[in-house]
């Protein structure tokens, strides 16, 4: 099948490399713009002009998807599909009926369910035991079309935004294909999505990693796990950033006498305060429950684990965070 591909980050470059590999003809690759990053804001490349770039496909770059231009330069390649993979910019109808097969997203989410930006991150900020991919026919609103198929990926105790992010990533570069696949053999039936159901993500900011201790350590523990690796959970020591890289909620069990008195927590902690700074042991208070800190990274220094920052950091118990 002759297609358009259409993606930016990492999460599109799986689908691109799968729908070469199944086969099809990429005819065009359309990405963003370059954008300049680091210091010295040289000029970088969108994770999925690397990738078309290895394969010689020609790449497109417009500021504005929407402008007639870009319409009509696209009608030139004749697609019978148009593909789309977190592209960043909302096609106009122009370009949605273009196609033999219209155009078709790879949706991380279960849609209805965390429609719009970030669905990875926020299933693990919520707590999601399981989310998944959404293949879905395009429409003119915001992940709103027919769902086309869909897959579920159960979340771990451990889940990342980043580990998430690479399963998702493959799972749906391999159900694009099978779709697809499906579509050529008329096989598909779009579902319509029930929007009664529906619910909406945000962005991520840099600014929503700023842990609040008066949170509880279930919901932190969460924020750790779910901004990793951006923009990364992270509290203040002694006016320097201190992100959290690890972080555990502690059993009710183990806050028992024998716990107290052989390590020394501090039972009477408020939120933000460091009730145990002993060996490997790292606990804060929140707001309900105690927060366990095991991989940490204060500014301008390395990523640890607990035990190693406790013996460089002059942390004691009694400190607030924050």
């Amino acid at each position: 099948m002759k297609i358009i591909f259409m993606g930016t980050p990492d999460f599109a470059v799986c689908a691109l490399e799968a729908l070469i590999a199944a086969g099809h003809e990429i005819a065009l690759v359309a990405t963003q713009p370059d954008k300049p990053k680091g210091r010295g804001k040289s000029m970088q490349y969108p994770p999925v002009k690397t990738a078309a770039l290895a394969h010689n496909i020609e790449i497109y770059q417009p500021k504005k998807i929407r402008d007639a231009a870009c319409v009509e330069f696209l009608k030139i390649y004749a697609p019978d599909l148009i593909v789309v993979a977190a592209f960043g910019q909302i096609l106009p109808k122009d370009i949605l009926t273009m196609p033999k097969y219209g155009c078709i997203n790879i949706h991380a989410s279960l849609l209805p369910k965390y429609r719009g930006a970030a669905p990875i991150q926020w299933a693990v900020l919520n707590g999601e035991a399981v989310t998944g991919i959404t293949i879905m026919q395009m429409d003119e609103g915001l992940d709103t079309g027919d769902i086309l198929l869909q897959k579920e990926i159960e979340l771990n105790k451990e889940e990342t935004g980043g580990s998430l992010f690479q399963k998702l990533a493959k799972e749906g570069a391999s159900l694009c294909v099978k779709a697809i696949s499906q579509i050529e053999q008329g096989m598909l039936k779009p579902i319509k999505q029930d929007e009664s159901s529906a619910t909406y993500t945000g962005k991520i900011t840099k600014e929503m990693g700023r842990l609040d201790w008066r949170e509880p350590a279930a919901k932190l523990e969460r924020m750790v796990r779910g901004l990793n690796p951006w923009p990364g959970a992270y509290t203040s020591l002694n006016e320097k950033t201190l992100k959290i890289w690890k972080a555990r909620v502690m059993e009710e069990s183990e806050l028992g006498m024998g716990f107290e008195t052989k390590l020394g927590i501090k039972m009477d902690a408020q939120p933000g305060e460091v009730a145990l700074a002993k060996k490997s042991h790292l606990v804060i208070k929140t707001g309900e429950g105690w927060l366990s800190l095991e991989e940490l990274q204060l500014e301008g220094k390395k990523r640890m684990r607990a035990e190693a920052f406790l013996c460089g950091a002059s942390l004691r118990t009694g400190t607030i965070l924050g």
